[in-house]
């Protein structure tokens, strides 16, 4: 891929070209280059020259299980339809849930049984469970999974716990406590759009950009990784989408130079407009979501990983994009309740690893089976191809 030496279709792209030949660090003005060019052959291979320089055609799966242990959430943000109200009264909504920790460990269990190197736990922030719950359910994992990897909780639903914990923690005591608890690393969820005006419009009472780091500042300090996302495709600019992935470069440089810990994988999300509050606005193109997935590759160069995320961009796009600068197709999933365009309005939204494995051959990339920290997982000693 190194022998993409061709004068690009668009000029514009012939200095981008230069710098990423070189390996040099692109500038937020190549990227709104980028994301502005009608030349997007040039722009998906550039973007698969840098994924192969990292991972050759190597692309990452994993066996893992979502869990959502609620529904409930004191948040309303507008691009939402996960979030449902709770009233202490008992007056709830007919579809609002919350599940025992008896019954995330059956479901962690099963998920072990059936290969499962991962659980990753999220959920709404529920007003009244006490922070002891969360503690508790990574404990009893653990104790009864103690091999599977626990992702679990959001920086969003970490800043909630410091401020539901009797007595009052800070997030340093909180990550301190679930890492104790058996806690292995954070997912990215809750970043969005880190720009007043986009949190203004749609997520107002929800935590911003400041606290999102915080958590994931903290996080690396204690040798937590983490994951990092941009929520895109709703009411946001270009512009703010480039400034959203270059504040995350620049916190990862720190991190990897700082802290024991880091980002491990950048997420994209594409906005699924379906059941909420801006489901009057059209959503992403599927060429806006090849062209978001191969910007950030480019533009993000200290991540190691970036991942299409096939719940939201769907197992077809998420196989071309393979070959658009992403690495990673993410796993198996099973049940998901945040959006259901997979699952066809039901939280069941599962791809088996034949599947997966057919689809990134397809893309002619190599699977790899990894765990949570992009280690090929080993069967005897031969690793899973």
């Amino acid at each position: 891929m190194d022998s993409v030496t061709q004068q690009p279709g668009d000029p514009a792209l012939e200095p981008i070209r230069a710098k990423v030949l070189a390996g040099e660090r692109l500038s937020p003005a190549d990227g709104l280059t980028l994301y502005r060019t009608r030349d997007l052959f040039t722009l998906g291979e550039l973007a698969h020259l840098a994924r192969r320089r990292r991972h050759g055609l190597r692309a990452f799966y994993n066996i893992n299980r979502h869990i959502n242990y609620t529904n409930f959430c004191v948040l309303k943000c507008k691009f939402c339809a996960f979030g449902r109200p709770y009233n202490p009264r008992g007056d709830q909504v007919a579809d609002g849930y919350t599940l025992s920790v008896d019954e995330i460990v059956a479901q962690a269990v099963e998920a072990a049984q059936r290969g499962a190197t991962e659980v990753h736990i999220v959920g709404g922030l529920h007003p009244t469970l006490p922070f002891s719950y969360y503690t508790d359910l990574c404990r009893a994992i653990k104790q009864h999974c103690p091999s599977l990897h626990i992702k679990a909780f959001t920086a969003i639903e970490i800043v909630h716990f410091t401020r539901i914990a009797r007595p009052r923690l800070s997030i340093a005591e909180v990550l301190t406590a679930l890492k104790e608890a058996g806690l292995d690393s954070l997912p990215g969820g809750g970043a969005e759009i880190f720009d007043d005006r986009v949190h203004d419009e749609t997520f107002q009472t929800k935590v911003g950009e400041e606290q999102w780091f915080d958590v994931h500042q903290a996080a690396h300090r204690l040798g937590l990784p983490t994951n990092a996302t941009m929520l895109y495709g709703h009411v946001e600019s270009v512009e703010e989408r480039i400034q959203h992935m270059i504040k995350l470069r620049k916190q990862q440089d720190i991190s990897l130079a700082e802290h024991p810990a880091a980002f491990q994988c950048f997420v994209p999300l594409s906005f699924i407009p379906d059941g909420s509050a801006l489901a009057h606005l059209p959503g992403p193109t599927g060429l806006d979501d090849l062209r978001t997935l191969a910007v950030s590759r480019l533009l993000l160069d200290n991540f190691p990983h970036v991942k299409a995320f096939w719940i939201m961009q769907s197992p077809q796009l998420a196989q071309v994009a393979l070959n658009w600068g992403v690495d990673d197709f993410d796993g198996t999933v099973v049940w998901y309740d945040i959006t259901k365009r997979e699952g066809r309005g039901t939280t069941r939204q599962e791809m088996t690893v034949p599947q997966i494995r057919r689809l990134l051959r397809e893309a002619g990339c190599q699977p790899v089976e990894r765990d949570t920290l992009y280690r090929a997982v080993l069967c005897g000693d031969k690793v899973i191809r």
